[in-house]
């Protein structure tokens, strides 16, 4: 799987350099050290690909800067769709901004994830045997998975999984509440939008099918992000998208 030309020699690199980093750990960490190898090589991945995430978070923000103007075209042209189609493309072009904004950086993202993924999943890499998944982690081999020991260790794993899963969840329900779906907007769209709530709990189930060493990746990478979008504010400006709407309302007296 995932097994070409590409992927594989950019898994080996990657697999050099972690072996690299446990090795400068390994007087500090002990038998720990490719276990935090693991985790300094994701931090250091998700460090290098930030740019491209804030490209997206700033994506997002314009997007929504114009939730107010787009509101207001949907209930003037809600009998003309193909009158809000063009209204709302001017407004895009003339804002600078674009309702695909925050895709393009993300699925820029993809190709890194994959290497990772290949590096913590496969028990070969070019041919040769994937000794990264050989050592062990409190006694618990980075190649095992969760049927095969360690409960303990997974189970603390998990938590943390589940955890963030929650918040993601919580926070993207708090975002749809804020920015409801339009009474117009295309069938099914609503159903999606709920369904949607719960994606961040898939992170759970993938982790209790892939060895140690992908779902410390996944606790790593997942802490990352949650980190990165309280620090970044990114969720912020979608949660007051309906704010212009509400301050308009007269207060009471």
């Amino acid at each position: 799987m995932l097994a070409f030309g590409p992927i594989d020699g950019a898994a080996g690199v990657a697999s050099t350099v972690v072996t690299s980093i446990a090795s400068f750990a390994e007087p500090f960490a002990g038998t720990a050290a490719t276990a935090i190898a693991i985790i300094l090589f994701t931090m250091g991945v998700r460090l290098l690909i930030s740019p491209l995430t804030w490209a997206q978070i700033r994506g997002q923000r314009r997007t929504a800067a114009l939730a107010p103007k787009l509101r207001e075209l949907q209930a003037r042209h809600k009998d003309d769709p193909a009158a809000l189609q063009a209204e709302m493309l001017k407004l895009y072009r003339e804002e600078g901004a674009s309702p695909l904004g925050g895709c393009l950086p993300a699925l820029l993202q993809i190709p890194f994830f994959t290497v990772m993924y290949r590096l913590f999943t496969t028990p070969t890499l070019a041919g040769e045997h994937n000794a990264l998944l050989d050592e062990r982690f409190f006694g618990t081999a980075l190649g095992a998975h969760v049927t095969e020991g360690g409960l303990p260790l997974f189970a603390v794993l998990l938590a943390m999984l589940t955890v963030l899963a929650w918040w993601s969840s919580r926070r993207m329900a708090l975002v749809q509440a804020a920015n409801p779906t339009p009474a117009d907007a295309p069938p099914g769209q609503a159903q999606i939008m709920r369904v949607m709530r719960f994606l961040p709990y898939g992170t759970v189930l993938f982790a209790l099918v892939v060895p140690l060493a992908a779902v410390l990746y996944l606790v790593t990478t997942t802490t990352w992000t949650a980190v990165e979008r309280l620090l970044l504010g990114a969720d912020r400006h979608l949660l007051s998208a309906a704010a212009p709407a509400s301050a308009g309302e007269p207060g009471r007296g």
